[in-house]
Order: C-alpha cells, then sequence, then structure tokens
C-alpha cells in the first residue's frame, strides 16, 4: 500500500507539470531576454564610451550625481565603473592624467584599488597600503558617503576593530543617514562570517528596516541577513526560520512598491527570490521572477555557481515546476484552478 500511495502522488505530481507548467511563462521574460548586471539608461552610454577609452561620459555622470546629491545612484555607478576599469584600465588612467585631483575620479580609483586588493593572497597588507586613496576621495568631496562605504569595505577586510568601524560608520551615516550601501557594508561586517553573529547580524537589519524611509532599499536588509543565514547552512531553530520568513515578507511589500521590469530594485528582487525558493515558498518565488523581468543580477546566484546567470534561468524553472506540481488538475465543479497557487505536498 505504501508504495502504491507513492507512486499515486508521483504520478499526480508529473501530471499536474505536465499540464501546468507551460501556461505558468506567462509574464516571465524569455530566456534569451535576460540580461545578467544590464546598466541602466544613464550608465549604459559611460560604459560603452569607456570601452572606447573616452572617459568623458563617465565623469559627466559622476559629476551629475555628486552635484545633484544622487548618492545611491551615484555608490552603483562608481561600482560598475570600477568593475568595468578592473581589466580595461586605460580611460581611467586618462582621466586621473587629465584630473588628477577630481572627486570623480578619486573615488573610482579608491573603489578599484580596494577590489583589487580584495582578491589579493595579502589581503590585508595590500588593503592597508591603498588607505590613502580612500582618504583622498573623501577629502575631495565632503558630502560624498560613498568613500565612507569604501572605507568600510576595506576595514572589514583589514581586520578593523569595532570601534574603529563604528568610528567609520559615524561619518558615513553623518553624510547620508539612509545610505544602502553603507548599510549593506555594515551588515556584512556584523555577519557571522566576519565579525558578529546571525543575531546581531539580524538585529542590525531589523533596526535599519524599521528607521528607514518609505520605498528605502534598506528595508531589504533583514532578507540580506536572512540570505547571510541561509549561506551558512547551519541547522535552524523555529524562531530563525520565522525571523527569515518575516524578512522575505518585508521585502516582498517593499518589492510591490516598484514597477514590474524595474531595473533599480533588480538586486534586492533577485535575492528575495533565492531566499524565497530556499525556503519553498514557491508562488512567491515565482511572482517576483515575473517582477523581475530581463533584469538578473550576478549577486546571489554567484554564491553557488560560476555561472550567475544559468543558475537564475535553472531556479526560475524549477520554481515553474514546484508551483506547477502543487496546483490541482481540477477545481470544485470541474473548473481549473491553474491561478491559485498551492503550496506543493506531497
Amino acid at each position: 500500500m505504501v508504495d502504491t500511495m507513492s507512486l499515486l502522488r508521483a504520478l499526480i505530481r508529473a501530471a499536474r507539470m505536465i499540464r501546468h507548467t507551460p501556461q505558468l511563462s506567462d509574464g516571465l521574460t524569455s530566456d534569451d531576454e535576460v540580461l545578467l548586471d544590464a546598466p541602466d539608461d544613464r550608465l549604459g552610454p559611460a560604459l560603452v564610451a569607456a570601452a572606447l577609452g573616452e572617459y568623458e561620459p563617465a565623469a559627466k555622470l559622476l559629476a551629475t550625481t555628486r552635484e545633484s546629491a544622487e548618492w545611491e545612484n551615484r555608490d552603483r555607478y562608481v561600482m560598475r565603473l570600477a568593475a568595468f576599469a578592473y581589466n580595461r584600465g586605460q580611460w581611467l588612467g586618462e582621466w586621473l592624467g587629465v584630473a588628477p585631483h577630481d572627486p570623480d575620479a578619486l573615488v573610482v580609483k579608491a573603489e578599484l584599488a580596494v577590489r583589487r586588493a580584495w582578491e589579493s593572497p595579502a589581503r590585508a597588507e595590500r588593503l592597508r597600503e591603498v588607505g590613502p586613496l580612500i582618504d583622498a576621495a573623501a577629502d575631495a568631496e565632503a558630502r560624498d558617503p560613498v568613500p565612507w562605504r569604501i572605507a568600510l569595505d576595506h576595514a572589514r577586510g583589514a581586520h578593523a576593530t569595532h570601534t574603529a568601524f563604528e568610528t567609520l560608520w559615524e561619518q558615513a551615516v553623518r553624510r547620508s543617514s539612509h545610505h544602502y550601501g553603507c548599510h549593506v557594508a555594515a551588515l556584512q561586517y556584523l555577519s557571522a562570517q566576519w565579525y558578529g553573529s546571525h543575531r546581531e547580524c539580524f538585529d542590525f537589519a531589523e533596526q535599519a528596516a524599521a528607521d528607514a524611509l518609505p520605498g528605502s532599499l534598506v528595508q531589504a536588509l533583514p532578507v540580506r541577513a536572512a540570505f547571510a543565514q541561509l549561506l551558512g547552512g547551519e541547522a535552524m531553530s523555529s524562531v530563525q526560520s520565522d525571523r527569515i520568513d518575516a524578512a522575505a515578507d518585508l521585502a516582498i511589500t517593499l518589492s510591490g512598491d516598484y514597477a514590474a521590469g524595474d531595473a533599480w530594485p533588480a538586486e534586492v528582487r533577485n535575492l528575495l527570490a533565492y531566499v524565497l525558493v530556499a525556503r519553498g515558498r514557491w508562488a512567491d518565488a515565482l511572482e517576483q521572477f515575473r517582477l523581475i523581468g530581463p533584469y538578473a543580477t550576478s549577486f546571489p546566484w554567484m554564491s553557488l555557481t560560476d555561472d550567475p546567470l544559468g543558475q537564475f534561468l535553472q531556479a526560475r524553472d524549477g520554481v515553474r515546476i514546484e508551483v506547477a506540481a502543487g496546483t490541482p488538475l481540477r477545481g470544485r465543479g470541474g473548473r481549473s484552478t491553474l491561478g491559485e497557487h498551492y503550496p506543493y505536498r506531497l
């Protein structure tokens, strides 16, 4: 009887998958249209110009963010430009040669130096060497929180004490109290992987989210704390599981504040989808994949593989299958219940 029931469940699951999986593609961007880490309309031209060895569009873009105090955009653009300069840095060298004291060139230079130091076998020593570059970027524009976000990342790798880190944190939030990048840097420092614990990480994330402005990505900090705990692979108590689900619920609400296919919250939505998949919340995960649209991001999928785009597409397909497998073949009165996404249970 046990074998018969197991076979019956397997057959029902297969029938549901066959019936519903194709229709669950509605609203999902096709595989060949999904892009990894696609730049927005402002950054794209600057990257194209940089590929041609021209720095002027990048300089204009960062100058605009500085003059209008677009600190969140500035931070993202600095990171992307530095990542591009990692292997193709001629344009940055020419920019620094023409304007060695330009605050925009200096902040990209500092970010690039920290990235390179992080990948060195002598990380701590190399990071200490690049400290003056961060100081130069911070001195060049006193209002800018981005050099202080770089300083927080630098401090984590350089084994800074809690006291030293807190001093940098105070300088960062003095310039922008709700800056997302600075909060992420602090969360990483407090994680169990570095100098804190899962409890400290969650406590910080939940308090920051509670204090955040409406629509701020800082509200997604708890789901980043959830990701850190899930990545650790340790067995979790019911309290920890509830905390992770609450973090996901908060991020779902935040995601709903943005339009589908919006590039701005794409990384948060990718992270949320990862956590929802890990929690087996298939219907919620499928909705996030729909909202993500074409904007796959390397983080968090690169934590699983060297092919983050492939992992994104594989996870998305797996979620469709799980939702289909949990959707009854027929509802009451013989009506299809395709639109009713039941959690999968055997």
